[in-house]
């Protein structure tokens, strides 16, 4: 089964580079402030996870700069993720909406409802 998963894996992330999607080219005053208002979002994620893989694909469509935190190799992130959101589950966007105060969301689209909505909030307000 393990041999199956990292030939599945490795084919999602060949795919993932041979059809890659090409980001959005928008005014660098609105490219600042989308990335200001996204720096406080985390992606957990394991690269080869196909909800993920979706995830980030949508984040390079909408040239958004977010941190990318591999849950899978690093006990540390996985730990955190644990402890923040409640369950190992991947992908999950962590969102600090203000000190303190941290939102966890698991759904790889909810999440990219979520991050369009973002872009949409900035371009409208620009």
């Amino acid at each position: 089964m393990q041999v199956v998963r990292w030939i599945l894996g490795s084919l999602i992330l060949f795919f993932n580079w041979v059809f890659t999607p090409k980001s959005i080219k928008r005014d660098s005053a609105l490219q600042v402030k989308i990335d200001r208002q996204t720096a406080k979002l985390s992606l957990y994620q394991y690269p080869a996870c196909p909800f993920c893989v979706k995830v980030r694909r949508a984040m390079k469509r909408n040239s958004l700069n977010i941190q990318t935190v591999d849950a899978k190799r690093c006990e540390a992130s996985k730990k955190e993720l644990v402890e923040g959101g409640g369950k190992l589950k991947v992908p999950c966007l962590r969102i600090e909406e203000n000190p303190g105060n941290v939102r966890w969301m698991y759904e790889s689209s909810e999440i990219i409802q979520y991050l369009e909505g973002q872009v949409s909030a900035c371009q409208e307000a620009a």
